[in-house]
């Protein structure tokens, strides 16, 4: 599976020894290591989870805010997110768009840009992107090093949400031909995440995959527990691999709850358990999608903006341009729309409703507004919804 072999420079051997103290806690690690991306879709050798929500066999329930960087400007939005942790948000999970889902109105900051701010303004905030495709317009080695030094900056406070991507945000940025089937994206996304780990905890990568390569690779600044790796699922297939090589698995509310309790947590447990895996180590995390407001007109009316969200996967496949999304979501009627959401006026009603999502199975609830006015979600949430929430939990 791995071969030893030496590649190293002297020039480079040199540097590294005049520039580079080992870290106390640090593992020993192995070097010019040629690793084979088709041997394995988890992780290097070495690699230890990093996410733990089982404390003393007891699962804890948290509470995290969807930061929707297609809705809102990048001074805002870290606004938001600010407040979201005054308000008791224990994470915030950003969306990373090149291009949103609509062009009137739209935004999109770049999101490890707004993780840093975000990280300065902050002080106890789990922060991380739900999700990011680490496999087209993204090299996953430079997304290692900008991982590994915000988990740094950061200590135990990163993450970092990866899924297979959407055209939407890969052609536009030169992504040449047809847009690949699930096979390939889904291939992709393996060899990926097991080159981030590779460079994580290893000095001089050399790693050869079908799609990505590194030659004598190391990372200088890497914090001394890994970065978490929350892998995004929609279906059975990859939510198995979120079970065996993830150290939190995320997906998104609204979709049927056979999905939830049928599929996805099934095929976690029995992704954990192919791999003799602890399966309440395993952060499992989804974005409940809530308009809750004084009146039900309102709440309903909040959920326009995020129209392009009832479109079918097969609807979204091939839409590269924000104004043919936009155009294609706007034409469903307000019912169709508000389907994703818990729509509601009522706390009792909502807590009931997020109830079916924590008794299938998931702990880490990260709440999506869609609203304009996020401030008032906040408030509203911590006067009228935490509390009831948390009360799952004893």
């Amino acid at each position: 599976m791995y071969e030893n072999v030496s590649k190293s420079s002297p020039q480079i051997e040199a540097r590294r020894g005049a520039t580079r103290e080992p870290r106390p806690s640090a593992e020993p690690r192995e070097t010019a290591e040629v690793c084979q991306a088709s041997a394995t879709e988890t992780n290097s050798p070495h690699y230890r989870p990093a996410s733990h929500p089982a404390q003393n066999g007891t699962v804890t329930l948290k509470l995290g805010y969807k930061a929707s960087a297609e809705q809102f400007d990048p001074r805002e939005l870290v606004e938001i997110a600010v407040a979201a942790e005054a308000h008791g948000m224990e994470s915030v999970a950003v969306s990373d768009h090149f291009q949103p889902w609509r062009h009137e109105g739209g935004h999109s900051p770049f999101s490890l840009s707004w993780m840093a701010a975000v990280g300065e303004r902050t002080s106890t905030i789990q922060i991380g992107t739900s999700v990011m495709t680490p496999t087209f317009r993204y090299n996953p080695a430079v997304l290692a090093q900008a991982f590994a030094t915000m988990g740094c900056l950061y200590p135990g406070r990163i993450m970092l949400g990866v899924g297979t991507g959407e055209a939407l945000n890969e052609i536009a940025t030169g992504f040449a031909g047809e847009w690949p089937e699930f096979k390939e994206r889904f291939a992709r996304l393996r060899e990926a995440v097991a080159l981030i780990r590779h460079l994580w905890t290893e000095d001089r990568v050399n790693f050869e995959g079908d799609y990505y390569s590194t030659v004598d690779a190391s990372i200088y600044d890497r914090p001394d527990v890994p970065v978490p790796v929350y892998i995004a699922a929609g279906g059975p297939v990859v939510a198995r691999y979120a079970g065996r090589a993830g150290d939190g698995f995320i997906c998104t509310s609204g979709k049927g709850m056979e999905l939830y309790t049928e599929q996805l947590i099934p095929a976690v447990k029995e992704g954990a358990e192919k791999v003799g895996r602890d399966y309440d180590d395993i952060d499992r995390m989804i974005e409940i999608k809530i308009s809750y407001e004084s009146s039900r007109e309102l709440a309903l009316e909040n959920t326009r903006f995020w129209a392009p969200l009832a479109l079918s996967k097969e609807q979204k496949h091939d839409i590269t341009d924000p104004m043919e999304m936009e155009k294609a979501a706007d034409a469903l009627p307000i019912e169709k729309i508000a389907s994703r959401f818990i729509v509601s006026t009522d706390p009792d009603e909502v807590v009931s409703q997020v109830k079916q999502y924590t008794d299938a199975g998931f702990n880490h609830l990260v709440f999506h507004a869609p609203g304009h006015d996020q401030r008032r979600f906040l408030t509203l949430f911590e006067k009228d919804l935490a509390p009831r929430l948390r009360a799952l939990d004893s």
